[in-house]
């Protein structure tokens, strides 16, 4: 199968993943957008051979993450648009507490969260995945936690 095909393909099977995880990272669906689709530029260009689809994705969610992390660096701003209205996280049960307090995180506690929590990824897999070593992915889950507990022990309180 030539790579153009390919890349329908994981398009089709992959986007909407790396869309949450750049939008969980980046907090902007502009900046976003842009993110994934240099994702799969970069698969045309590079051509990778990865050994199967779950290889894909996750060089697919490494040069997302990576896009992400160096628009973190160029940018000083908070997000510029109502995120809750659009971060496609499960919150039909009253969860937009927890919703709200997930994206007040900081964006490395806030990436760490939605690969482990919404993706299925180990620590180890979240470390490669972001350039990390596992034991500071699990740093920022366990940071992460005690914000989140905070924050809705907090706001029950009110």
């Amino acid at each position: 199968m030539d790579h153009s095909n390919r890349l329908e393909e994981l398009v089709n099977e992959h986007e909407h993943t790396l869309f949450r995880a750049a939008l969980a990272i980046l907090g902007d669906v502009q900046e976003a957008e842009d993110a994934v689709q240099d994702a799969f530029l970069r698969y045309l260009e590079k051509r990778p051979e990865l050994r199967d689809r779950e290889h894909e994705k996750a060089w697919l969610l490494k040069v997302t993450a990576n896009r992400c992390k160096s628009v973190l660096r160029t940018r000083k701003r908070r997000p510029t648009v109502e995120l809750l209205d659009i971060y496609p996280a499960r919150s039909e049960d009253g969860s937009r507490e927890l919703l709200e307090a997930i994206l007040a995180l900081p964006a490395n506690q806030r990436s760490a969260v939605h690969l482990h929590y919404y993706e299925g990824y180990t620590s180890e897999e979240i470390g490669a995945i972001l350039g990390q070593r596992p034991g500071t992915v699990r740093s920022h889950l366990s940071r992460a936690r005690d914000a989140l507990r905070r924050y809705l022990l907090e706001d029950e309180g009110e």
